[in-house]
């Protein structure tokens, strides 16, 4: 049988190591890094953002390239996003930025879709292209109120 002091020990290392891992799980699952996400900062601007917030992924084909480092108004009172993306992505200057849901009801993303030009985007540059996140309740109300090109089919 082991000493108590042993025993004690082995106890304290096991709830340490546990803690640690409820503290990097939390890290995880909330987003936060401890590192800088990337290096590349680059913006878009939009009619409306929607449900997009700080630490929103930015992705490309569905892979998580860099997340939203902040939103503000610009002086035209559109909104300004400013992104943050890998350092070594190759981005044409006609690449388009938009706001896309994750589901039905999901959380909202910025999907970036390369172009084909030859010039690159870098540090500190604006998407010419964005598309602004679709509104359900416009949508909706379309729907409800009717929409001319609905009504001629």
């Amino acid at each position: 049988m082991q000493s108590s002091s042993t025993r004690d020990l082995m106890v304290g290392v096991f709830v340490l190591i546990g803690l640690m891992a409820i503290g990097w799980l939390s890290l995880r699952i909330g987003g936060l890094s401890l590192s800088r996400e990337g290096g590349l900062v680059l913006f878009a601007t939009f009619d409306d953002v929607g449900g997009l917030s700080r630490r929103s992924p930015v992705r490309i084909a569905g892979v998580r390239v860099g997340q939203v480092d902040s939103i503000e108004l610009d002086e035209d009172l559109r909104a300004r996003v400013v992104i943050d993306v890998q350092p070594d992505l190759e981005l044409s200057i006609d690449t388009a930025a938009a706001i896309r849901t994750s589901g039905l009801l999901g959380d909202q993303f910025m999907s970036l879709e390369p172009g084909a030009d030859d010039l690159l985007l870098e540090s500190g540059d604006d998407f010419s292209f964005t598309e602004s996140a679709w509104s359900v309740d416009a949508l909706v109300g379309e729907l409800v109120h009717g929409d001319a090109d609905l009504e001629s089919e």
